[in-house]
């Protein structure tokens, strides 16, 4: 392992499309979806304690989520876990990890990645990190990991790439042309079938170098407030200090202020059995199901003529559910879903009409 090699994982999001199994209260990085014993965030640390020394792997989680980060993985160092006031998207959270990792090592090449992802194919995942980070310790670049589609997607973004390869570089390393927003139905069909889009994974690799360079170009506001507190970083005046800034910072991704604008992004195209767990749907791609097609999970549910539906309901109580075809139904506490597979998107609508009516403690 290589003491300039770090990690930074993400894990403050909301998770609202896996609503109600996942609210504000306790998003998904949290749980245990895929019922392995682990919970999401718990399975990333493991995948990455694989190839980073543990004091180099750092959690950027909100302050509100503290004690989960703790209380799952207890031997971790509270320096190694920086706490976000609120949210503002993924550019202020790296920036944020970026002043205070450059404290600890300004040679350092760094991956970022979310908490809340599914690789069902550990052994070749960390051997595209390991080649990604050759890359970026050896090129004044940005990159980040495209999985090759198997399927025309809506639920995630795409990446075009140059169709050449690069002189002297992994054949599956691109320079990047575009990044598109979640498509509809028949842009992602054509652009399955064109060869040169790949999914968005959001997983980057870059020298810490490369990316304070980016946000100096692309995002000088963000990155100057930041910068300001390079001399109270790590000390007792930190906490009010971010308070503060996030406060003033806008709300922006990396992906829109910096990767869309920056000249040298490459993709590495990868298929490690990568999903980004963001949907009931896609939750159901990977998991076993019964032989009418069903996801399902509570000891007690009677079902009949039921198939092709995702079940999640809690194991104390009784449920009967007859002639279901691709439908969604999920309690959580005092919370039922029941909705149709194929309007799964629409569920921050109906979060957000909840929150309307009925306020956020039901978020």
């Amino acid at each position: 392992m290589d003491k300039n090699h770090y990690c930074v994982i993400m894990a403050g999001g909301i998770g609202s499309r896996f609503w109600p199994l996942s609210k504000i209260s306790r998003p998904k990085q949290f749980l245990d979806i895929l019922g392995t014993g682990r919970t999401l965030l718990q399975a990333t640390w493991d995948r990455f304690s694989e190839i980073f020394l543990p004091e180099n792997i750092i959690i950027v989680t909100s302050a509100s989520y503290s004690d989960f980060v703790f209380e799952q993985l207890p031997g971790l160092d509270p320096s190694n876990v920086f706490l976000e006031p609120m949210r503002k998207n993924t550019a202020p959270c790296i920036a944020y990890a970026n002043y205070k990792i450059k404290l600890r090592n300004p040679d350092a090449v760094v991956v970022v990645s979310p908490a809340d992802h599914l690789i069902l194919k550990q052994d070749i995942f960390l051997d595209v990190i390991r080649k990604s980070l050759e890359v970026a310790e050896s090129e004044n670049a940005l990159l980040t990991l495209g999985i090759k589609p198997n399927r025309p997607e809506t639920g995630y973004g795409y990446i075009q790439a140059n169709t050449g390869k690069l002189s002297g570089k992994p054949d599956n390393l691109r320079k990047v042309k575009t990044f598109t927003e979640k498509p509809d139905i028949e842009l992602a069909r054509i652009f399955y079938e064109s060869g040169e889009f790949f999914w968005n994974s959001g997983i980057f690799i870059w020298s810490l170098n490369s990316i304070m360079e980016a946000f100096s170009s692309f995002l000088p506001d963000v990155d100057s407030l930041f910068a300001s507190g390079m001399d109270i970083y790590d000390t007792p005046g930190e906490g009010k200090f971010i308070t503060d800034i996030y406060a003033t910072c806008k709300n922006i991704s990396v992906d829109y202020g910096i990767m869309e604008k920056a000249e040298d992004v490459y993709v590495l195209i990868s298929d490690f059995g990568w999903s980004d767990l963001g949907t009931w749907g896609s939750l159901y791609e990977h998991s076993e199901r019964d032989m009418n097609g069903n996801m399902l999970s509570g000891e007690n549910v009677f079902s009949y003529d039921v198939k092709n539906s995702i079940i999640n309901l809690p194991d104390d109580k009784i449920v009967v559910l007859q002639g279901l075809d691709g439908y969604i139904v999920v309690e959580s506490g005092n919370i039922l879903l029941v909705c149709r597979k194929e309007d799964e998107q629409r569920i921050k609508h109906f979060l957000n009409d909840v929150k309307i009516k009925k306020g956020e403690e039901y978020l």
